[in-house]
């Protein structure tokens, strides 16, 4: 029996409202960017007043905190679901653009500019590194075991990309994932050369320029792949 099957007529009235808001939020960041986001605009749309509002969220850092939430939950979701059905690197690649393009005011809400003034509490954190473990566990799949005689071992770090050997020594943004070099270099490139691409055609750089975004991200994926 799930959660909602168990809440209160009250309960279940207090997420009805929460979600409404939430909607309302996502219009206004739309229209007008996360910084403008009110909740007072929010309650004269919906036809009460300000105070009765913060009720259901204490002010607009706490509504920003659960868009985010929810956002970064959507996008672990998407990409977990690719995974376990069997999706590569590349199949995770067409798997976050499609998510970005699907909603581009989300998209930017977690990567775009910060919004002025907020602070993302540690549990977001949280939720966008099993992202990144997703996206590790794909590129660990890519790249080949580390040897474990000690002699190949130091030669595979004499020939090792000057950058893997750093992020070796600088993984805590991986966590946990037992990931070696090669795959962590692969996984930053992956990483940076998505969202670069993803940022500038959802900001509208492209447009213009007339040339297939589609063709563009296929290529730039094709050049990232061992």
């Amino acid at each position: 029996m799930g959660k909602s099957d168990t809440a209160t007529p009250r309960e279940r009235y207090r997420a009805q409202v929460r979600t409404e808001i939430k909607e309302h939020a996502w219009q206004q960041i739309a229209t007008a960017g996360a910084s403008a986001l009110s909740l007072n605009a929010i309650a004269k749309q919906m036809g009460v007043s300000g105070p009765a509002l913060y009720r259901y969220f204490a002010g607009r850092d706490e509504l920003i905190t659960e868009l985010i939430r929810d956002a970064y939950r959507s996008l672990a979701d998407t990409l977990g679901a690719a995974a376990a059905e069997g999706a590569d690197l590349s199949g995770l690649a067409h798997v976050l653009r499609g998510w970005a393009l699907a909603d581009p005011h989300r998209y930017f809400l977690l990567y775009g500019t910060p919004v002025p003034g907020y602070h993302a509490p540690d549990d977001t954190t949280a939720i966008s590194s099993e992202i990144m473990a997703t996206l590790l566990s794909a590129c660990a799949a890519l790249v080949p075991e580390a040897p474990e005689a000690p002699e190949a071992q130091e030669a595979q770090e004499a020939t090792e990309a000057p950058f893997a050997a750093h992020l070796e020594k600088h993984r805590a943004w991986a966590g946990d994932h037992p990931a070696p070099p090669a795959a962590l270099h692969l996984a930053m490139s992956f990483w940076t050369r998505m969202h670069g691409v993803l940022s500038l055609e959802l900001a509208g750089h492209f447009t213009g320029m007339r040339f297939d975004p589609d063709r563009l991200f296929a290529a730039e994926l094709d050049a990232l792949l061992p």
